[in-house]
């Protein structure tokens, strides 16, 4: 079985119902899955028009589309029901099991999940990020005083999406600094590094797929051939051990894996609420 449809439909942005739904989906190794978000789902008028898209894609797909729902009003969840597919709708399956144990009844508020109902957790994210991109790649490193943690390791290893990563979902103040060819070859930690060793964390990668990221931004160069990344990151991997800087290798992980392990690792709590 392969190239199935898969709908995620929302009253709101999508990321619940798309978060949820492939989370369950990478559970079906060989199927193919062609995925459609379809967010702000709001009144009865859309949701006829969406089913009616749903049901012209299994038509050509000739297969019947799978389709994960967040929806909250009640007649909007019922026209999307009537659509030609499978129906799984997250809320019916939590919320009522949610009502009977609290014993209290939902407000079903739409978009609750990703309004800016708590400013001040909203701005600690705002922040933090601005602090990720402002101190990406070492391009200033006055301002580690105020970091978290500084994730330290070759170039392409996957520091600069981990940093926003945390920032957005954690509030943690996360800046990096790339570990280049003159650092590895002296053996030492650069000296903006040095008085922040206790927040350094290091990221590795398998050389084969480093090689492949790299090629993907400069083709066939001596940045990206095999030789050099080998050497890079065996240089790195040693520098690390020996100064005792905890090391995380990020070849098989999804950044929200590598965010977490940090998060264990580092014993960092998060500023904002989920």
């Amino acid at each position: 079985m392969s190239g199935r449809t898969v709908f995620f439909v929302s009253d709101g942005t999508g990321v619940t119902a798309e978060t949820m739904g492939h989370s369950l989906l990478t559970q079906f190794e060989g199927v193919t899955f062609q995925t459609v978000t379809v967010p702000f789902v709001s009144d009865l008028e859309r949701a006829t028009v969406v089913r009616a898209h749903i049901d012209a894609t299994g038509v050509t797909d000739g297969m019947t589309p799978i389709v994960f729902s967040t929806l909250i009003k009640e007649d909007v969840r019922s026209e999307l029901r009537l659509a030609k597919a499978v129906f799984l709708d997250f809320f019916d399956a939590f919320l009522g099991p949610l009502e009977s144990a609290l014993g209290v009844v939902s407000s079903h508020a739409e978009g609750r999940a990703h309004g800016v109902t708590d400013t001040a957790s909203y701005s600690a994210r705002i922040n933090a990020t601005n602090f990720a991109m402002a101190n990406d790649d070492g391009s200033r490193t006055r301002d580690y005083d105020q970091a978290d943690i500084i994730l330290v390791g070759v170039s392409r290893s996957g520091k600069t999406p981990t940093c926003l990563y945390v920032a957005l979902q954690y509030g943690i103040y996360a800046a990096n600094y790339p570990l280049t060819e003159d650092d590895l070859e002296a053996d030492r930690l650069p000296q903006a590094l040095l008085p922040y060793q206790h927040k350094l964390f290091g990221l590795t990668i398998q050389p084969d797929r480093l090689s492949q990221i790299r090629n993907e931004r400069r083709p066939d160069s001596r940045y990206a051939s095999a030789q050099q990344v080998a050497y890079e990151v065996r240089q790195a991997e040693a520098l690390l051990s020996r100064l005792g800087i905890p090391c995380f290798d990020t070849t098989h992980c999804s950044i929200e894996e590598i965010a977490s392990r940090i998060m264990q690792a580092m014993k960092l709590e998060r500023r904002v609420h989920p």
